[in-house]
């Protein structure tokens, strides 16, 4: 067993005790951020039909393409308002916020105020 993997396995349990509570519905979605090391990842899912209904990455070779970012915190940010500029195209205004385990500062908290100033509501 690795150092990393008691931490891994502590998010798991809070990811798994917040999802108990949190469903996202065809009339308020969930907005699930997913955090790794060099990457952050955005969707909005509506769980009673299984589906994605929006993302965003800095995978995307659109976001690779833009100017550099000062750090990964704006890298989130941009994601944050990406995600929520492509939510409303689609008519979405209202989601339920899901941290999938993570806590909530740093990168995951610059994606929930990227949404945030882009219109999106929690």
């Amino acid at each position: 067993m690795g150092a990393t993997e008691p931490k891994r396995l502590a998010r798991i349990k809070r990811r798994r005790r917040i999802r108990k509570r949190i469903k996202g519905t065809s009339g308020q979605p969930r907005l699930c951020v997913f955090r790794s090391a060099k990457h952050i990842y955005a969707q909005i899912i509506d769980d009673t039909r299984g589906q994605t209904l929006v993302s965003a990455s800095s995978t995307e070779s659109e976001v690779r393409q833009k100017d550099t970012f000062e750090s990964k915190v704006a890298l989130a940010t941009f994601i944050g308002k990406q995600v929520a500029e492509r939510a409303q195209e689609k008519g979405i205004k209202k989601v339920v916020f899901d941290r999938n385990g993570f806590l909530y500062h740093g990168r995951v908290k610059a994606v929930s105020e990227g949404a945030r100033e882009s219109g999106l509501e929690f």
